[in-house]
This record gives C-alpha cells, sequence and structure tokens, in this order.
C-alpha cells in the first residue's frame, strides 16, 4: 500500500516521476475551465489525478518490473482444471439455455415446501453469522441416526467436507486408494494436499471393495474411497459386505463412504456400524434426495474424537443460515422425502424404458439416475452424448473405459423425459454416422 501511494503522488504531481527533475510547489488552479462542475477550480491535465487505478498500474515511466505470486512447488505442478465443467458454461458457449438438465444429478422435484419456507422466513436475518456450532442440525440428525451431536460435522455438502478429511488425515506423498472413474472431485482435494492415489478398475461395473482394502494394506494408505451407491454407475454393494471388508482395513486406514444417494438405496445399503467406530468417516448430504444441492449443505458422521479434530481445519463460519434452517425443515419432512423417492423410481422406470426403445441396456440403479450402456467404446458413447448436448439435452458419462461406454441420465420430471425420448434417437443416429465415417 505504501509503495502504491507513493506511485500515485508521484504519478498526480505531488512528488516526481522517475527521470523527472524536483520541481516547485505546483500553481494554484486556474479559474474555472469548461470541463469542470460550476465552482469547481480547473487544474492543468498535467496536476489532475487520474482517471482510474489503472491509468496508474499501466504507466511504465512509473512502475518498475512485476512480479506474480510465488506459488508452492505443489500448487505449480497442479493441472489447471477443474473436476466438472458446469451446465451454465455450456449454456453461453451454445448462446442458449438447456431444454433438460439431466447431467448433474440434481433433484429437479425440489426441495421440501417446508424447507422453502424456512429459508424465506429466515432471509430477514442474514445480517447474522450462522450459529458455527449447528447445534439444532445436529441434534436433529442425531436423534434420526440414533448417535450424538458430538458423532456429527455439518459443512459445505460432501465436496467440502471430502476436502476438510483430505486436509485433516493426508500430508505431502502420503497413500489413497479409490476406483478408477469414481468421484473425480475426492481425487481433487488428495492432490491438491500432495497425496498420491491409487486406483483400481472396477469390478463388472462395480467398485472393487475386497481389492480397495488389499491395496490399502499394500501402500499404507491413509484413506481408502468408496461411493455406496457408486457414482457414475449406479451400482452398490450391500452394507453387510461393506462392514465385513472393515475386518481386513488396514490400521491407521480410513474408510471414506460416500452415501450422497443412499436415500434412494435398498434397504440394507448402508452398513449397521456404531458411530464411533474410527475406521469409518460416512458423508451424507442435501443436495440429493433432500433437493438442495445450491444450499451446499452436507455431513459427516463418524467417531466423536475424529469429528473433534475437524475442528482444528474447517472453516467454522462456513455455512450460511439458509442452508441450515432450510435442511432442518427439510429433515423434518419425511413426507415429502418418500415423494421424491417415489417419483425419483418412476424417473428411473422411465429412462429404462426409452433406453430399451432405442435398442440400449441400462445398469441397475440405486440412486437418482441411470447409466445407459451405449453398445460400443467411449468415443461412440461421447458422440451420442454431444449429440444430446447439441440437441438441448445436458448429460454427463463416465471419465474411464470400460464405464465410458455408458452415458448417464439423471431422473428428470416427465417433461424432462420426453425431450430426452425425442433426442435420444436423433443422437444415436448421429454417433452412428460419425462413427461409419
Amino acid at each position: 500500500m505504501a509503495v502504491f501511494l507513493i506511485l500515485l503522488v508521484a504519478e498526480t504531481g505531488l512528488l516526481p516521476g522517475p527521470g523527472q527533475p524536483v520541481r516547485a510547489p505546483a500553481a494554484r488552479p486556474s479559474a474555472r475551465c469548461d470541463r469542470s462542475p460550476p465552482g469547481v477550480p480547473c487544474y492543468p491535465a498535467s496536476h489532475r489525478a487520474p482517471k482510474s487505478l489503472v491509468d496508474v498500474a499501466t504507466r511504465a515511466d512509473i512502475f518498475a518490473p512485476m512480479t506474480g505470486p510465488r506459488y508452492p512447488a505443489l500448487i505449480a505442478s497442479l493441472p489447471a482444471t477443474v473436476p466438472f465443467v458446469g451446465p451454465e458454461l455450456q449454456e453461453r458457449a451454445r448462446g442458449m439455455r438447456f431444454l433438460a438438465r439431466l447431467g448433474a444429478n440434481e433433484n429437479v422435484f425440489g426441495p421440501s415446501p417446508f424447507a422453502v419456507a424456512a429459508m424465506q422466513d429466515e432471509v430477514a436475518e442474514i445480517w447474522k453469522y450462522a450459529d458455527p456450532s449447528h447445534l439444532d442440525l445436529k441434534g436433529a440428525l442425531a436423534e434420526q441416526l440414533g448417535c450424538t451431536p458430538q458423532n456429527i460435522l455439518i459443512g459445505e455438502g460432501i465436496d467440502g467436507l471430502l476436502g476438510y478429511m483430505v486436509r485433516l488425515l493426508v500430508g505431502q506423498g502420503d497413500a489413497v486408494v479409490t476406483s478408477d472413474g469414481a468421484y473425480p472431485t475426492f481425487n481433487y482435494h488428495v492432490t491438491g494436499f500432495g497425496g498420491v492415489l491409487h486406483k483400481l478398475p472396477y469390478a463388472d461395473d462395480h467398485e472393487d471393495l475386497s481389492a480397495l482394502i488389499a491395496k490399502a494394506a499394500q501402500v499404507d494408505a491413509k484413506i481408502v474411497y468408496l461411493a455406496n451407491p457408486d457414482n457414475p454407475m449406479g451400482t452398490w454393494h450391500s452394507g453387510a459386505a461393506i462392514a465385513a471388508a472393515l475386518d481386513n482395513l488396514p490400521d491407521g486406514c480410513v474408510l471414506a463412504l460416500d452415501e450422497a444417494y443412499v436415500e434412494f438405496a435398498p434397504d440394507g445399503t448402508s452398513p449397521a456400524l456404531d458411530a464411533e467406530d474410527p475406521r469409518v468417516l460416512r458423508f451424507r448430504t442435501f443436495s440429493k434426495a433432500y433437493g438442495m444441492a445450491g444450499a451446499r449443505i452436507g455431513y459427516v458422521i463418524g467417531a466423536a474424537e475424529t469429528i473433534k479434530a475437524f475442528d482444528r481445519i474447517r472453516n467454522h463460519f462456513g455455512m450460511n443460515r439458509l442452508a441450515l434452517a432450510g435442511a432442518l425443515a427439510a429433515l423434518g419432512d419425511t413426507e415429502w422425502l418418500d415423494e421424491v423417492i417415489r417419483l425419483t423410481a418412476e424417473a428411473r422406470d422411465e429412462i429404462t424404458r426409452i433406453a430399451e426403445a432405442n435398442g440400449l441396456t441400462t445398469l441397475p440403479s440405486a440412486t437418482n439416475f441411470v447409466a445407459i450402456d451405449c453398445g460400443r467404446d467411449g468415443d461412440f458413447a461421447r458422440a451420442v452424448l454431444a449429440a444430446l448436448i447439441d440437441q438441448g439435452v445436458f448429460v454427463r458419462m463416465p471419465f474411464v473405459a470400460p464405464q465410458d461406454r455408458c452415458i448417464r441420465i439423471s431422473a428428470g420430471r416427465p417433461e424432462d423425459l420426453e425431450v430426452l425420448a425425442d433426442a435420444l434417437p436423433k443422437a444415436l443416429l448421429a454417433a452412428r454416422l460419425t462413427s461409419e465415417s
């Protein structure tokens, strides 16, 4: 700031610039000129303040060569990419909005009306910081889950909470195990904190649970990441299988169990574990079944000692009042949750019907999306996806072979799926013509 003020003073004539002689104090202002408002004296141009800070910053005769920030070697080594390209960016590139938004696994049926009302009522209180202890919501969750509030951490969606976990547990060079093609945001956090990812292939479109655990023992991993149900394939393991696999988890390793879609899954998908089990951190969200993706709110269930350790690194005022109020109200509206689950199941059935009508197959899904097997390789599936986007249907697909033979379609409203039903045969035709040319 001090350097900038000196430069600003030099630019306005109060101090000499580089190569300029020391001058006598500037002359008094002359009489009003045409460019001055009535009653305001006119200064010569050389004595007027610059029009903007940019005028100062771009004057080569007063500015020494600039240097940028000094990034740590780790940050400098990271790719300048993000895990996902949002649909809004694609809409700007297309110059128009999507007709059907079926790519981000959002809950198109929306949040509980009680959640909407609670957030609206809280708007007038937005001048206050949210309670950084989040005790009201933690208490309600604890009652529902059969644990204590000390077993729960509230945070900025699962994405933010995964970042906190990695920051808490992973140092530079530490090993982390995940599936090749699993949730990329987790990988983004691991590499961002200097961890080393060990990726294992899927087995029959399922994350290979036993192989993940065995790899963790081999590389002395700090974390094993497992999404159950899985994203992007929609497949799942039984809770009993996960509980049994924990017996082989190496000492000092934590299973990060991402249960973002668990509300849509069959009974028995979530393992019956003691919240105080130090081997597991379970991640859940209000983004999917509760329809509050834009509010950015999720939670972790874990041993009280581990949850308390998050206080060392979490953003204590990271949550906003509206999200907390909405989540608390949504949690109490079980009727709306049941309705969303019913509508989602109907949408999955309709997506399957549309796929089969076009000669395609789908994978069984315990989520709010369906993976459609396009029947060929990743290049063909990418051509199908591109043709759907060209027709205004936003969808996504797995990144890694052989799962990239599929496209992933989120559950939609009837009008959304009508757009899909019209666009899919045209997209398949375009992809076939592309592959044959």
